[in-house]
């Protein structure tokens, strides 16, 4: 008995030794692709990818030439698309390590599931990349323009909206797992962001754009994009993308301006904030609760005679800031029930949580029907925790 279970385990080592990373490929074969991009020109797809070329970004590199490359082709479907880029390079694309997925702005407009259901099938495509809409351009576009801050661009814009995120309330990421839980979910619709070429596109694209201290091109984030279903149907301006952002519990640290009682105004950083929503039914109504907790420290004063020695000075300012925040909030939950008709914040989930049973009878309708009269309440509480080195601005007695 002892020596056939010897046996039974000998074979499963020897099996797992010898069996190896079957589809394993060495790196000389692969071309490492970083970003990639999909536009709809009439009815075909046109698939670009941004590719390293490995000797230009190690110590050795060749002083002239790019550290990337970029591939691009056209057929019937993403899937040929990205395969028939073979026709072109030297290397098989490899998408493992991608980083940021771009969409042109008229795709989107036409829908994304067709290029996500590609996305979620192929094995290569891990769920760590971000995806961003080219706003008012292609996606192509996004992925010519050049970078001097980095060597490779897209990883200039991936670090671009991790850092955007962190210390600039409009900003947001989004990977594809988190899009596609909002595509499938009854009580939540998508939003992504935007990317816009600044500037000049043809300059941006060319390596002239890397040698001038001011490049005449560059990529921004810009809003975001409010979908229905799938579909792109407009977009967030920076103040409401800062306020979608309130509400879903998304801003870690930012910065904003209100206005001073004798003209002016206070900068303040916002180093704490932490929403939830609450979702009620009275009768057979669905309600909204939002409460938000904010902390922040005084960061830039330009009023006259402000002393923020004072009790009743930071008060004042603290209720300014309430009702800034508040009426912000505010502005993209009616512009997204009015304009949109299209629930971004997930309130139907928060419904669903607390009422399954009725969340049944509403679901079917929620967006179109239930949702663009849905009332909303919105509570803020700020707290100014510091106010800098200086409590009596020196400016006052310059204006003396």
């Amino acid at each position: 008995m002892i020596r056939k279970v010897s046996c039974v385990l000998l074979a499963i080592a020897l099996a797992s030794i010898l069996n190896g990373c079957w589809n394993r490929r060495e790196m000389n074969e692969l071309a490492i692709a970083v970003g990639m991009g999909i536009d709809k020109i009439g009815e075909q797809y046109r698939v670009s990818v941004q590719v390293v070329v490995p000797g230009e970004v190690t110590s050795q590199k060749t002083a002239g030439r790019s550290p990337v490359t970029l591939y691009k082709t056209e057929s019937a479907t993403v899937f040929e698309a990205s395969r028939k880029l073979t026709t072109i390079s030297p290397r098989k694309i490899y998408f493992s390590h991608l980083r940021l997925f771009v969409v042109g702005e008229s795709l989107a407009q036409e829908g994304l599931g067709e290029i996500l259901e590609f996305i979620s099938r192929d094995h290569e495509f891990r769920n760590d990349f971000y995806v961003v809409i080219a706003r008012e351009t292609s996606a192509e576009s996004t992925l010519k323009i050049t970078t001097s801050l980095e060597n490779i661009p897209v990883t200039k814009m991936f670090a671009s909206l991790e850092t955007s995120e962190k210390n600039w309330s409009p900003t947001m990421t989004v990977n594809t797992d988190e899009l596609i839980a909002s595509l499938v979910s009854d009580g939540k619709q998508p939003v992504l962001p935007g990317l816009r070429v600044i500037g000049d596109q043809e300059i941006g694209g060319s390596k002239t754009n890397t040698e001038r201290i001011d490049s005449p091109g560059n990529l921004q984030l810009s809003g975001l994009g409010v979908f229905k279903n799938d579909k792109l149907i407009g977009w967030l301006s920076e103040e409401d993308s800062r306020g979608y952002n309130y509400i879903l519990n998304n801003v870690r640290n930012s910065v904003g301006h209100i206005g001073c009682p004798n003209g002016g105004k206070v900068t303040l950083e916002i180093t704490r904030a932490h929403s939830s929503v609450k979702g009620t039914m009275i009768g057979e109504r669905p309600r909204i609760e939002i409460g938000v907790r904010i902390e922040g420290s005084v960061g830039e004063v330009e009023c006259a005679g402000l002393d923020l020695t004072k009790s009743a000075t930071l008060f004042d300012l603290e209720k300014r800031a309430e009702h800034k925040v508040t009426e912000i909030m505010e502005s993209v939950v009616e512009k997204a029930q009015k304009t949109y008709e299209s629930d971004i914040f997930g309130f139907g989930e928060a419904i669903h949580r607390t009422d399954p049973q009725a969340w049944k009878t509403l679901k079917e309708h929620w967006d179109d029907r239930h949702f663009v009269h849905l009332p909303v309440t919105i509570n803020v509480d700020f707290k100014i925790r510091r106010v800098g080195t200086v409590g009596d601005s020196f400016l006052n007695k310059l204006k003396e």
